[in-house]
């Protein structure tokens, strides 16, 4: 199937966003040494990305509200790069925090309107794949671009790769404006129509349970470049290829996740969550050596960004009759489950508690997800089944693993997540 150019340019702004969201994990001793700060603060350039998407994805889909979406695409990418921009120039640890919220603003809001442009791009049979096309570039993000740019922080300093990703958004921007055709303005009054469905609490359990199984993911792997090299004995140059087997963990258990969550989603949804908790568990014995954490890593992966598909459907079934706006605040979900995580981690850090505290702390907070997810399953029972997710194709997470990644895919997030 030839899908449009556009859908490439949306692709490559993924790639951006995505690659800055996760490449300071595999930054943090360089920025820490060079910036003069504890890792533990320099983990939270992390969480204050993460809270900048929280706060972003609505903010910034309800102030372009009533703007063309292409134009609300142009600025939401001049915004990315003058955020970046901004992490590049940056002399010390305030301004760094300060480009790294400016970039997180966007990250919601380009996510989910740059959904809504990829399914309009193409006839109605084909939007899913559209959508699938334009979130490659997230997955690629973590399996090509965070991998690549520590690589290249590592030999030329991590502003050197603040620099690219600036590089690649401006050929993102200029791909947007070239490709992308003027859209339609949205519709008035719709976003307001969009809140009553945040009257459910079945739709916060949902966002709850997306908060804390995420949260146990970046409780461990904010700090994963520390634990790898201090632990596991690894050289600080292969923490790059470490995080290549970790995308490649996550682009195979994206796929596996949405495929089990089409055949029985809050079952899967169970399974996964629960193996999250316990692979985290392993994973604190694994890796005080290099083969077993190497291995386990990857297992991580998988395992972890399996939990995407399901917990989007999971939201999207619940708020069927809002997939917008639900969709934005699935990307904040996402996030606010990565400031959480790595910010629980990095206190485990700093009171001396060693690199596989934040290990343990994911897996508890998985488990917590996995406790709110038994409890909205079982008022799902009492109320009988819940609605089936609508036909029509709503925006992933913006997460790397949302083709997500994630997605995740966000970005998811989303994502889909970064």
């Amino acid at each position: 199937m030839k899908l449009p150019l556009p859908l490439l340019a949306l692709a490559l702004g993924a790639f951006g966003i995505g690659t800055t969201e996760f490449v300071i994990v595999g930054l943090l001793p360089d920025v820490a040494g060079d910036l003069s700060v504890s890792i533990p603060s320099a983990g939270m350039l992390v969480t204050g990305y993460a809270l900048g998407v929280v706060v972003g994805a609505p903010l910034m889909t309800a102030a372009g509200a009533r703007l063309p979406r292409k134009t609300m695409l142009v600025a939401l990418m001049g915004i990315f790069i003058a955020g970046n921009l901004l992490c590049a120039l940056a002399g010390d640890y305030t301004a760094l925090m300060g480009g790294r919220l400016i970039a997180a603003l966007t990250h919601g809001a380009f996510f989910g309107i740059g959904s809504v442009v990829a399914a309009d791009l193409v006839a109605p049979d084909r939007k899913a794949s559209a959508i699938a096309l334009m979130f490659t570039g997230l997955t690629l993000a973590n399996v090509l671009g965070v991998p690549l740019g520590t690589l290249l922080g590592q030999q030329f300093g991590w502003r050197s790769t603040f620099w690219a990703v600036t590089g690649i958004g401006v050929v993102g921007l200029l791909g947007i404006i070239g490709l992308v055709p003027a859209q339609p303005r949205p519709q008035s009054g719709a976003l307001r129509g969009e809140l009553a469905v945040f009257r459910k609490p079945q739709v916060w359990l949902a966002l709850t349970t997306t908060v804390l199984g995420f949260g146990g993911v970046f409780a461990s792997f904010t700090y994963l470049a520390p634990m790898m090299t201090e632990l596991a004995g690894f050289s600080d140059g292969a923490v790059a290829w470490l995080l290549v087997l970790f995308g490649v963990g996550l682009c195979v258990g994206n796929v596996l996740g949405g495929r089990a969550a089409d055949r029985a989603l809050m079952p899967s949804l169970y399974a996964i969550l629960g193996g999250l908790s316990l692979v985290l568990v392993v994973f604190t014995f694994t890796s005080h050596a290099a083969l077993p954490a190497a291995i386990t890593l990857a297992v991580f992966g998988a395992v972890g960004f399996a939990t995407v598909p399901p917990l989007q459907a999971r939201v999207m079934q619940q708020a069927a009759g809002a997939p917008a706006l639900a969709s934005a605040a699935n990307i904040a979900a996402f996030n606010l489950g990565n400031a959480l995580g790595a910010w629980l981690g990095g206190l485990a850090v700093a009171h001396g508690l060693g690199w596989t505290a934040p290990t343990w702390i994911g897996a508890g907070l998985a488990a917590a997800g996995l406790g709110t997810a038994a409890l909205s399953g079982r008022l799902d029972r009492r109320s009988g089944p819940p609605r089936p997710l609508p036909a029509e194709p709503v925006p992933a997470p913006a997460l790397p693993v949302r083709t997500l990644p994630a997605g995740a895919g966000h970005g998811t997030p989303s994502t889909n997540g970064s």
